[in-house]
């Protein structure tokens, strides 16, 4: 059984854990279906319930690597104001070093 065969089974179990959601879309990035671990990212940090602070900064990532640099810096100025109202200040400098490697 494969890793991504290994998470789909914890989530079939439950289906809300957000740290198995974020495992699985790191899955798919390595397989390179960006667009299926972009999309797990955005729920996960958008989820009113988890509002995952890095699945911001794994989103912000692809979606540069992929040339998609508006979104990428949109999820970038969205994950800084989250993680700075979670306190993650290391999380935000993160962030924010990226998006001025993109560009305001």
């Amino acid at each position: 059984m494969s890793r991504k065969e290994k998470i789909l089974a914890m989530l079939a179990d439950d289906p809300n854990d957000a740290f198995l959601r974020y495992t699985l879309a790191m899955e798919l990035r390595k397989e390179g279906e960006h667009e299926q671990s972009i999309d797990i990212l955005r729920d996960l940090a958008y989820d009113p319930t988890s509002k995952y602070v890095a699945a911001f900064f794994m989103a912000a990532q692809q979606l540069a690597e992929l040339e998609r640099i508006e979104d990428a810096r949109e999820l970038l100025r969205d994950g800084i104001e989250e993680a700075r109202a979670q306190g993650n200040s290391h999380a935000a400098a993160e962030m924010a070093e990226l998006l001025a490697e993109l560009g305001k």
